[in-house]
Order: structure tokens, then C-alpha cells, then sequence
């Protein structure tokens, strides 16, 4: 697959450009990490040559210098908010993020609730941490927050927060999810600092949109189609551009509550540090872009993804219309259709050919294998097991799985689960591709082959199953589905 982003470039620059943010202030820096710390399948997707794991990659080098601050709206917890692609909800997601950096080498220094005005639930939360060793602090809810800034920056404000003890230069602060008061909990502890005679900073770390490539750039118009539901919109940094006569790109919500945040510095250190948004942001993979068509390529791609995601979700009614819409209008202004999606065209003739559902993959080499429904494997199904038998430069007539693996799984699930599908799913069909290898050495071969699967494109005629979505996509394909039912 194309390169078009040069990682190593980017983990070096960012790594200094962050060391230099920290020299900037009194070895004290507060760093709002937005967006997804662990697999970051988005920018890989959309800045080919970004490895998922960049940002942690780049913390790791910062290690030594850096402890992580976890905040958790105390509301979420009340609510058991979930995490969409997770699952679980964002209590849970606290200890799963402090297992996973703990496991890499990096130092939490602790947990942060904010927005608390007496949750039992999140006291209930607090005890949990604190019996595992893991200090907790409470933030409180502010009235006429972030408007009222007299009363935000007193007393009566930041004061009542609790000071959250830090011992390294990088404190960074990450959340489960948006909307978790990452923003508050930094400039609470500016407030704080300041009280204790320490000029500390804050700063915003977030990939997209990418400040210093043009407003309307496949790679920001994707940010927007991936943001669609939240009303995000990039525009024009109108601060940096009054300041500096140079035209830079953020969005809506940043340049809306600047002003609000400026009178915030300005209250708290006599004279804010910042003069627009941009200012604030360290981000520097837009200087790390090494082919640009590629990347705009693949941002196409990905615009084209989200919207059949956005169809979907109207069909089974987890999305709006308003959100659809929105992505439509930036395929229009793009110049793109469905129809430039590979898959899209061989899945639907395959299923109008046989009457019944049908898939199609994309391979790194560009190649198209298709899979149909039959008597035994459903379309997905099919089409992995033809898919690997590709790769595995196999016979496409040949079954590489044994009928007498395949019989009790049928069995298990029509006789003893009740269910009236005998086909496998593609789950199944991996445990059964498995069995079957310790007696095939071609079925050992094409199991094999499951890692070169990573980063293929698939396209399914119809919705596919909360089974066959979820092994797909944990063998890293990018799927899509036109918004039918079986």
C-alpha cells in the first residue's frame, strides 16, 4: 500500500516540539491529549504511513519526563455512559487506560472526577480506585461555567477544585471519551499553580483538523465527515489570522471558547500567553505529509466509508438523517461518489448474480475476491476463506476446511443454541480453519495469511452481523455495508 506519511518524521518532531512547549513556561506544561491515545485507526486511515500507536509511541519518548492525569465527568459515571467502540462504559474504560499505560511504562499519577456535585455513583467510583492504591481527585461543578470567568478564576471556583499533586515537568491529561473536562482540569490547575507561585502552562494536543494544510483539504473534510454527528466544523482561525496576517485551520468549538479562555489566562497570569487558538496546539503531522495525493486518496476513501456507516446507522437507528447529510454534501463538494469505493460494485453484481447476499475484499495488491452466500457459509464467510486461499496461492476449488469441522459446529449452534441459521459465521470459521490445521498444512498456510488481511477494503450487499463486523474488523479491514437487512 502507498505511503503517503512519514511517522519517524512525525515521532521526532513531536516529541521536541512538546520539549520546547515545556521550556516555554516554568518546567511545568498541562497537556490537553485529545482524541484516542491507543489505536488510532482514523489517522492511519486518512494519513497513510501513521502507525495507530503513534501517540503513545511518541509519550514513550517522552517518558521519563511525562505522568498521566485521567479525568472522568462524574456525570458519565451516573449515566454509564459507553464507549461506542468499545463497549464498555467509561468507569471501566478509566481502569482499562490505566492498565494499558502502566503495561507500556508510563506513569499515572492519578484520576481526576469532575463536574462532581454529589453523584452517589461517582463516590462510589472514587472508593473503588482508592482501595486499588490509585489517588483520586474531586473537581466541582461551577455555576454559569465557562461564561462567569470572576467566578471561575476565585475562590469560589477553581479554588473549591482540589489541587491535583504532579511531580513531572508533562502532566498530560486524557479521557475515556469527550466531554470529560480534559479543558477544566487543565486551566483549574494553572489556577492552582499560580497560587503556589509556578507560571505553568497549557497546551492542546489533537491531530485533526491539521492546522497548517488548507481549510478544505481531503484530510480535514474526512475529520469532518468523522465528527459528522457532533456538528464539528473547521473553519478558519480568525485569531492567528487578526495576529499574524497567516491563515490556519481549527474548528468551531476551539475558536468559539477562546475568547472565554483568553479572559481565563488573562485572569489567572495578568496577560494570556496565547493569541488565538492555533497557538495552543502542538500538533505537527501536517509537517510530516510526504505524498499528498496519496493522502487525499485515502481521505476520499474514508469519506466514502463513514457515509455508508451514516446509512446504516439510519437503517438500524443509531444515526440521524442530519448526519448523512452532512457527509453527502462533502462527497458533493469533493467530487466523489459510493461508487468510488473498489468493493462496492463487485459485491453488488456478485449478489445480483446469485440472488442472495454477497461481499467483496479488496487485497493490498489491489486484486478483488468475492464471497457469496451458500448452504454452509454466510457471504462474509466465504469470502475470507477465499481471500486467504489467495494469499496462500491455493486452489479457489479446494476446501481447506474439513466437513468434519465444520458439522459440530453446525450442530452446537442449530441443536443445543437453538438458532436457525446453520451457516458459519466468520468467527466459526476461523475456529474451524483452526482445528483443521493441526492435520492440513494448507489449512495451516492460509491461517497464516490472517496478518496480510490487515488493511483491506470490504464492502457487504447487505447489513452484516454484530459477529462478522467485529471479526473483520479485528483482523483490521475496513468495512462497509449498504443499509439493507438480510
Amino acid at each position: 500500500m502507498k505511503i503517503g506519511f512519514d511517522n519517524e518524521k512525525y515521532l521526532q518532531m513531536q516529541s521536541e516540539h512538546i520539549r520546547s512547549r515545556i521550556d516555554q513556561f516554568d518546567n511545568k506544561l498541562y497537556l490537553e491529549f485529545g482524541g484516542k491515545l491507543f489505536d488510532d485507526f482514523h489517522a492511519a486511515r486518512v494519513l497513510p504511513g501513521f502507525a495507530p500507536d503513534s501517540k503513545l509511541r511518541m509519550l514513550l519518548q517522552l517518558a521519563d519526563q511525562a505522568e498521566i492525569v485521567i479525568a472522568i465527568s462524574a456525570s458519565d459515571i451516573e449515566k454509564n455512559k459507553v464507549r461506542a467502540d468499545l463497549g464498555i462504559t467509561y468507569d471501566l474504560d478509566t481502569l482499562r487506560l490505566i492498565d494499558e499505560f502502566r503495561s507500556q511504562g508510563l506513569y499515572v499519577g492519578s484520576v481526576v472526577i469532575t463536574q462532581f456535585s454529589g453523584q452517589h455513583s461517582a463516590t462510589l467510583f472514587k472508593k473503588r480506585l482508592e482501595k486499588l492504591g490509585i489517588c483520586v481527585y474531586m473537581h466541582y461543578t461551577i455555576p454559569g461555567y465557562p461564561s462567569n470567568v470572576p467566578l471561575i478564576v476565585s475562590e469560589e471556583g477553581y479554588g473549591k477544585n482540589e489541587y491535583i499533586e504532579t511531580t513531572r515537568p508533562l502532566v498530560v491529561i486524557t479521557a475515556p471519551g469527550p466531554g470529560s473536562g480534559k479543558m477544566a482540569t487543565c486551566l483549574s490547575q494553572l489556577y492552582h499553580e499560580h497560587q503556589r507561585g509556578v507560571r505553568a502552562g497549557y497546551a492542546k494536543y489533537e491531530t485533526f483538523p491539521i492546522w497548517n494544510i488548507p481549510l478544505k483539504h481531503p484530510v480535514n473534510l474526512a475529520y469532518e465527515a468523522a465528527t459528522a454527528d457532533l456538528n464539528d466544523v473547521n473553519m478558519i482561525d480568525p485569531f492567528h489570522l487578526e495576529a499574524y496576517g497567516v491563515t490556519t485551520v481549527n474548528y468551531n468549538r476551539d475558536v468559539e471558547i477562546f475568547p472565554v479562555l483568553n479572559a481565563i489566562f488573562e485572569r489567572i497570569f495578568g496577560k494570556s500567553p496565547y493569541k488565538s487558538p492555533t497557538d495552543m496546539g502542538v500538533n505537527m503531522a501536517g509537517n510530516c505529509i510526504v505524498d499528498d495525493a496519496v493522502c487525499r486518496e485515502a481521505s476520499h476513501q474514508e469519506i466514502i466509508r463513514r457515509y455508508y456507516k451514516a446509512l446504516a446507522g439510519i437503517a438500524d437507528g443509531t444515526r440521524t438523517e442530519e448526519e448523512a447529510f452532512k457527509i453527502e454534501l462533502l462527497m458533493n463538494q469533493e467530487g466523489i461518489r459510493m461508487a468510488d469505493r473498489t468493493t462496492v460494485s463487485p459485491a453488488l453484481v456478485r449478489a445480483q448474480a446469485t440472488s442472495g447476499p454477497a461481499a467483496a475484499m479488496e487485497l493490498s495488491d489491489g486484486k478483488i475476491i468475492t464471497g457469496k452466500t451458500g448452504e454452509l457459509l454466510g457471504a462474509c464467510s466465504a469470502l475470507l476463506l477465499n481471500a486467504l486461499k489467495d494469499l496462500a496461492g491455493l486452489d479457489h476449488e479446494e476446501h481447506i476446511i474439513s466437513p468434519e469441522a465444520i458439522e459440530p459446529i453446525q450442530t452446537l449452534k442449530t441443536s443445543y443454541l437453538g438458532s436457525k441459521n446453520p451457516r458459519l459465521h466468520t468467527d466459526e470459521v476461523l475456529i474451524a480453519l483452526s482445528a483443521t490445521a493441526a492435520q492440513s498444512k494448507k489449512a495451516k498456510l492460509a491461517l497464516s495469511k490472517l496478518p496480510s488481511l490487515r488493511g483491506c477494503q470490504v464492502h457487504s450487499s447487505v447489513m452484516l452481523t454484530s459477529a462478522d463486523l467485529l471479526t473483520l474488523q479485528k483482523l483490521g479491514c475496513d468495512v462497509t455495508c449498504e443499509p439493507k437487512y438480510e
